[in-house]
């Protein structure tokens, strides 16, 4: 091969590689995969939350206990989206877990009671509303009263909520949840002394 056709394919080649630059760069990019979230790291233990405010709005409050419930890393919200299959495998465990804690409590029975449920939140900026765990506290409350035995029944006669409260957020790791269980000495009431049960208006009885 002579220098003249050594550099006449040289020049071939270039041609080739500027060619096919174009068409390579005219390729769809690829979508960056998206880094799923870091985890919050390990379970910590919020501050108790003030009982006495929720006390102040009773009528004829009596004994209370304040339940923080085992650690789960997931809950179930109002506006999540499961497979029916884990919503039963969450519901189920969220009522064992209260059963768990009314046993090892040793929670007296009782006839009358009002629940408040206090959500702690990861601390993230944006804002929370207790209320959208209120399935999480349904299933603990049916823990507590059906397979823990704390009322006769969690009819409106003798429970009074699940009661939504913002707590205080968890440093680290997920949500966690605490139950307030206030006893009731009389018929439950509203925080303006009217009856909410009915028991006392003939008008409202079968």
């Amino acid at each position: 091969m002579t220098a003249k056709q050594f550099l006449e394919l040289q020049e071939r080649r270039r041609g080739g590689q500027a060619a096919a630059q174009p068409a390579a760069a005219a390729r769809p990019q690829k979508r960056a995969r998206r880094k799923p979230p870091a985890h919050p790291g390990p379970p910590s233990i919020p501050p108790a939350p003030a009982v006495e405010p929720l006390l102040a709005g009773l009528s004829g409050p009596g004994r209370h206990w304040t339940l923080l419930m085992p650690y789960v890393e997931e809950m179930l919200t109002s506006n999540q989206r499961l497979h029916h299959m884990a919503v039963h495998r969450l519901r189920k465990q969220l009522r064992a877990d209260a059963a768990g804690v009314a046993m090892a409590k040793r929670l007296p029975r009782l006839q009358r009671a009002v629940v408040f449920y206090v959500l702690h939140p990861r601390p993230l900026s944006r804002k929370r509303d207790p209320g959208n765990w209120a399935p999480t506290a349904k299933h603990y409350v049916d823990g507590l009263v059906t397979d823990g035995g704390l009322l006769p029944d969690d009819n409106h006669e003798f429970l009074m909520g699940p009661i939504p409260v913002m707590g205080e957020p968890v440093t680290t790791g997920f949500a966690r949840m605490t139950l307030v269980i206030v006893e009731l000495n009389g018929p439950m009431t509203s925080g303006n002394g009217k009856t909410v049960t009915g028991m006392a208006d003939p008008a409202y009885r079968n």
